[in-house]
């Protein structure tokens, strides 16, 4: 059994707002790939299919604890920054589901 650790991210974004949420993310995820326990992480665009969510993030993580550390980390920096994710989420119009999910055998 593995014990993976995967934080994905699902999002509908609307056009008008592609371009500031991408900035964002890119951001986000640069920040995190420097942070102990970071693994790996992907960012895909839907390019066909009926889904609602056209984009989605996933950031593999050693542990439990590390997926908990970086997000005290980017709390903190986006503090500093006066930055709030759901604010911008609000104004911009995107829905977001956001979870951890642990990798199973198949």
């Amino acid at each position: 059994m593995t014990n993976k650790i995967y934080r994905i991210d699902k999002f509908i974004v609307p056009d008008h707002a592609k371009e500031e949420f991408l900035s964002r993310v890119r951001e986000a995820h640069e920040i995190l790939r420097t942070l102990p326990g970071f693994v790996s992480n992907i960012m895909v665009e839907k390019t066909a299919g009926n889904g609602s969510f056209n984009y989605v993030t996933i950031a593999e993580w050693a542990t439990q604890e590390a997926i908990e550390s970086a997000k005290k980390e980017l709390d903190a920096l986006r503090e500093v920054n006066n930055f709030n994710p759901q604010e911008m989420l609000d104004r911009l119009g995107i829905q977001a589901d956001l979870a951890i999910y642990k990798a199973i055998d198949l």
